[in-house]
């Protein structure tokens, strides 16, 4: 409840290393995630989601739960992860926490494409 009364991390950012987007058909909640990554650590994440309180929640926790990890640590995060860190989600609010997971794995993707394009 905390993290849904006191996001923690909502914005965006100048300059992302890379965005990621997820949405749900289903309820219509959407979730745009940047990240800031300098030498393969997360070290800033901001997240804008149009959802229930469950979404922003799980996008609020998502965000704790990857800055100043890096990469590979990032990509072990998955929605149980965040919905266990919040305590639980019930049944009903699960995908709430897949929209975070994909919206991160989004984001990793848009900042390895980035890196490659840059190498070029």
């Amino acid at each position: 409840m905390d993290h849904f009364k006191n996001p923690r991390n909502v914005g965006e950012m100048v300059n992302p290393s890379g965005v990621g987007n997820a949405g749900n058909p289903v309820c219509g909640d959407t979730m745009q995630l940047h990240i800031k990554v300098a030498d393969n650590i997360i070290i800033d994440a901001k997240f804008k989601t149009f959802g229930c309180g469950a979404a922003i929640a799980t996008s609020s926790m998502m965000t704790e739960l990857i800055i100043n990890r890096t990469i590979d640590e990032a990509m072990a995060v998955s929605n149980k992860t965040v919905a266990d860190a919040l305590g639980g989600l019930s049944q009903a609010k699960m995908h709430c926490s897949v929209l975070a997971e994909q919206a991160l794995g989004s984001a990793i993707d848009d900042y390895h494409t980035r890196r490659k394009e840059a190498d070029l």
